[in-house]
This record gives C-alpha cells, structure tokens and sequence, in this order.
C-alpha cells in the first residue's frame, strides 16, 4: 500500500516516565470538578482509529449525539462530561475512523478537525502505523509516523495557536490475541515517537500502554483488551479514566 507523503519536520524522540492506572485513578478522584477556568460553549474534538471509532454511526455526526459516540471509551466521556458541565454549552464530537494511519487523519483534516474548530483535540493514533506493516503491506516506518504526525499538529496550531491537546499513547497488551512478538521492539519505538511529538507540542500525555500493562496484572489481557488491541468495557472504563484526569489537568 502506498500512501502520499506531504511535508513534514522531524523531533527527539523519547519516552518520560509512565503513570500507572491506580495513580491515574487517584488524580480523577481528586479532580473530578470542572476548573473554575473552563469556558462555556467549548468544543472538545475525538479523533483517532478504530479504538477511538468505536463502531459509531458516522451519519450521526452532529455534536453529543449518542449514536455518533461508538460504543467505545468516548461515549463514557460524552456521557460523563455532559453530566458534570451541564449549562456549560459544550459540545462533543467522535471523529475516528476505523484501520485509519496519520496519513488518512491528514486526507480528512480540513473537514474533520479544522472546520469543527475544537478547542480541545483528542488524538490517539499509532497502532494501524504499526500493525499494517505487517498486515496490510503498508510500506510506513517510525520516521513517516512521527514525521506526519508533527505536521498534522503544526496544520493545527497554525489554524488555532490556542487549541489544547491530548495525546493517547499506542498500546498492545501482551498476552491479546492478536499481538504477536512482531510488537516487539519496534512498535516500542511508535510508542515513543507520540511522548516526543506529545512534549513537543505541550499536549498532555496520556500513557495507555503502561496503564493497560500495570491493569492486566490483575485479568490478564482477556478482561482488559482481549485481542491486545481493542479495549473490553473494562479497558473503555480505564482508557475513560485516563482521559478524565489529562483533561482536567488542562485548566
């Protein structure tokens, strides 16, 4: 598979420290309020792959309708954040399309990120980078990654200097059944590509991989994320979590 290269810078890579899912629990149970500083009328955009997709129906695609959420991570977000924001007018969007890789983010950003004009973007992408070379015959590498993932962000803040970001780790529990050995090693290296790309833009940082590896300790794979790559209504719950706290942080 070919994909169309545009312009891009690149960045140091590098992996700080990872929060492990009972201390991201503890910082949402410390933080469960709305910062005083939150503006009313904000818009919080999801985007990302299958994970974030969550099989939603992409015809509902108008702002905090349920069946545009999937039946993911986002819609026990959207849920969530509409109960403690009441009156704040704030509006959720689900972006993500299922097997997508940064590249296809880029084919569709104008329409699906920059016109909706979100004042937060939530974006987890990585794994189909990865998981499609060695599936899908796609010919990417950890720099086409990276590399496209820095210009997708600077098209982004060029838009809209004052957007705030997430960013959501890669993750492959070990032990699911669909990863294999080939996750090793190498797909470390997505993993630390999105921490750069993450402190290079100042977005906060949410490290799903350990999250999910500190979790499994207890379940195992099967409770968690069960093909290793899509989350059970467990792992949505975690991954929901993990969110909550980096958003809160954000204010």
């Amino acid at each position: 598979m070919k994909r169309r290269h545009f312009l891009s810078v690149g960045a140091a890579a590098g992996l700080g420290s990872c929060a492990s899912a009972k201390s991201t629990t503890a910082a949402l149970s410390t933080a469960a309020i709305a910062p005083q500083t939150m503006p009313d009328g904000m818009t919080i955009l999801f985007q990302g792959d299958s994970i974030t997709d969550g099989g939603r129906n992409r015809g509902r695609y108008y702002a905090n309708d349920s069946g545009g959420m999937g039946g993911g991570y986002v819609n026990m977000l959207v849920g969530q954040l509409l109960k403690e924001h009441a009156g704040k007018g704030m509006k959720i969007y689900n972006r993500g399309i299922s097997g997508h890789k940064v590249f296809q983010l880029r084919d569709r950003w104008d329409e699906d990120c920059l016109h909706l004009e979100p004042d937060v973007l939530s974006l987890m992408i990585g794994v189909n980078d990865f998981w499609h070379t060695l599936t899908h015959a796609y010919e990417g590498t950890v720099d086409v990654y990276k590399n496209d993932l820095i210009a997708l962000l600077e098209q982004t803040k060029t838009a809209n200097p004052n957007i705030k970001m997430i960013i959501g780790e890669p993750f492959a529990v070990k032990g699911g059944r669909a990863v294999s050995a080939f996750f090793d090693g190498t797909f470390d290296e997505y993993r630390y590509a999105s921490k750069a790309v993450a402190d290079q833009f100042g977005a906060a940082f949410i490290p799903y991989h350990s999250i999910f590896e500190e979790a499994a300790k207890v379940g195992g794979a099967k409770h968690w994320c069960p093909d290793g790559v899509h989350p059970s209504l467990a792992g949505g719950a975690l991954m929901a979590d993990a969110w909550m706290a980096a958003f809160n942080g954000l204010y």
